[in-house]
């Protein structure tokens, strides 16, 4: 089984970020929970990183932008069952 790379691990090797898999190290930026969606922000390359709720709540805001989301809050209903 293969190591798994935090985003910042990520940033500093040049891996592109949405090929790398969030994990529990990952933080959401508004509040610090666990961070469950990634978004990238297509012209600039800025990623941004939610929990579900704050993703939730800013995903109108980002519908307008040119983002490449990954969204991986299934995971919370896998585990909830």
């Amino acid at each position: 089984m293969g190591a798994t790379v935090s985003s910042a691990d990520a940033a500093v090797l040049g891996v592109s970020m949405m090929s790398v898999p969030l994990t529990v190290q990952d933080r959401c930026d508004r509040c610090s929970a666990q961070a469950y969606v990634r978004v990238m922000m297509s012209a600039s390359g800025l990623e941004m990183l939610f929990c579900g709720h704050h993703f939730e709540q800013n995903s109108a805001a980002l519908a307008g932008c040119s983002v490449v989301v990954t969204d991986d809050r299934q995971s919370l209903r896998l585990s909830a069952s």
